[in-house]
C-alpha cells in the first residue's frame, strides 16, 4: 500500500520516516475551522478529518495520513500565532502552567477512515521575558500550536514534566500511527 502524508510539517515527516515507512507527501490546503460547540477533546480529530476529506484524489491502494495538533490551557485553545506579539502572549500565558496538547490523526483508504486523538500534559517552568524573546527570535514558532516546539530550545530548557507521549506533543502520536498502519498494511 502506498502511504501519503498530508502534511508539510518537517516534524511529522521525520517521525513517520523514523517509524520506517516509505511515503510521499502532499500539501493539503484547507481552512482549520471547527464548530465552536465541539468539545475540546474532539477538535484535533475533527481538524485532521477535515484535512483528510479535503484530499480528493485518493486512489485504490493508497493510504492517506493527516494530523492536527492543538494546545489547550484552561479550556482555551491556543492555535498557531500570527505574529511575534501573539507568540509572546501565548508563551506568557503558558509560563508556569500545566497545559494539554491534543494531536488527532486520520488514516484513510478508499474503504475506511480511522481517526484517533491522543493527549499529553506538559508542565512549563516560569519563562522570563528575555527567554520568551530569545525563543521567538531564534526559533520563529509561527507554524506551531501554542507557539512552541517541544523538540526545540524551549522544550529542552523549560519543560519540567510531560505526562503522555513526547511525539504527540511534537505533532504525531507515533504509537497510534504504528498500531493502525500495522493493522492496515
Amino acid at each position: 500500500m502506498k502511504i501519503i502524508l498530508g502534511s508539510n510539517s518537517p516534524r511529522r515527516k521525520e517521525l513517520l520516516q523514523n517509524l520506517g515507512y516509505p511515503f510521499t507527501t502532499v500539501n493539503i490546503d484547507c481552512p482549520e475551522i471547527y464548530p465552536e460547540t465541539l468539545p475540546i477533546s474532539e477538535i484535533a480529530g475533527y481538524l485532521s478529518e477535515l484535512k483528510s476529506s479535503a484530499y480528493k484524489t485518493l486512489k485504490e491502494g493508497e493510504l492517506l495520513i493527516t494530523a492536527d495538533t492543538i494546545v489547550v490551557l484552561k479550556e482555551k485553545v491556543l492555535g498557531k500565532p500570527q505574529n511575534e506579539s501573539e507568540a509572546q502572549q501565548m508563551l506568557e500565558v503558558l509560563s508556569g502552567t500545566i497545559h494539554q496538547v491534543y494531536t488527532g490523526i486520520t488514516i484513510r483508504t478508499n474503504l475506511q477512515t480511522i481517526t484517533e486523538t491522543d493527549v499529553a500534559k506538559v508542565e512549563v517552568e516560569n519563562l522570563t521575558a528575555a527567554e520568551i524573546e530569545y525563543y521567538i527570535k531564534t526559533f520563529k514558532p509561527f507554524d506551531k500550536a501554542g507557539s512552541y516546539g517541544i523538540q526545540e530550545w524551549l522544550g529542552m530548557a523549560k519543560i519540567k514534566s510531560i505526562t503522555g507521549s513526547f511525539f504527540t506533543i511534537m505533532g504525531l502520536p507515533t504509537h497510534l500511527v504504528y498500531k493502525i498502519l500495522k493493522e492496515l498494511t
